[in-house]
């Protein structure tokens, strides 16, 4: 856990983030039909939706390791992980609905890309309520944990799997191919790849405050 106490890893995630916010307007991108400029949501629809499975991949390890220590800390990062995951995974819904507008023509066109994410996003908010739910400490963490770890492959077959079994607007489902087999060119790849590892690094960072933050909240709890 030393790690999250290092500074390196931090800067690098501001200059990353920095860099696709000026790079992602500035910098050239193919001429499409129906697309067009918009193809730029690129460099910050796709990446929340690789942070939030960053830290939920990041969840469901404490989880595991919860269930084998039983320490509490795991299980604060476990939930912090999956309370920062929630967030860029509204950034990722909501990004998509911008761009859905523009292109597709509706904010929400009942593609079945939009409803299983909608879906799955209902899985982690009921992983959420559970939580809540239940007032004994270790009963609490250890129910959650079971639930996190069942429910993050039934998401991803809700996002990756399901879709490319039936038609999709969505690029890469259904059919429709995605943008890096024949869009995705040198220009926007020197974006798109930085930008990815900018935001996975700072929903990390965010995890961690989060979970320091809970960390000292339990301290002063246990001192009272």
């Amino acid at each position: 856990m030393k790690f999250i106490y290092q500074t390196w890893w931090k800067v690098l995630a501001v200059v990353l983030i920095f860099y696709t916010l000026i790079a992602g307007f500035l910098f050239h991108v193919p001429t499409l039909p129906i697309l067009h400029e918009t193809i730029r949501n690129l460099y910050f629809h796709v990446p929340m939706w690789f942070a939030m499975l960053a830290v939920f991949v990041i969840s469901v390890f404490f989880s595991i390791r919860y269930l084998n220590s039983g320490r509490e800390e795991d299980d604060l990062a476990a939930v912090e992980c999956v309370n920062t995951g929630m967030v860029f995974y509204l950034l990722g819904l909501v990004t998509g609905m911008i761009w859905a507008k523009y292109t597709w023509g509706e904010f929400w066109s009942g593609d079945p890309k939009q409803n299983s994410a909608a879906i799955a996003f209902l899985l982690y908010c009921a992983y959420l309520v559970l939580r809540n739910s239940i007032d004994e400490e270790q009963k609490r963490a250890k129910i959650a944990a079971i639930y996190n770890i069942f429910a993050f492959p039934i998401m991803i077959v809700l996002l990756f799997i399901l879709p490319r079994m039936t038609d999709s607007l969505h690029p890469g489902n259904g059919g429709n191919p995605a943008f890096g087999k024949f869009d995705l060119d040198s220009h926007m790849r020197i974006v798109f790849y930085p930008a990815t590892l900018g935001w996975c690094l700072f929903a990390l960072w965010i995890a961690t405050i989060r979970y320091r933050i809970r960390l000292i909240e339990n301290k002063r709890n246990n001192i009272n």
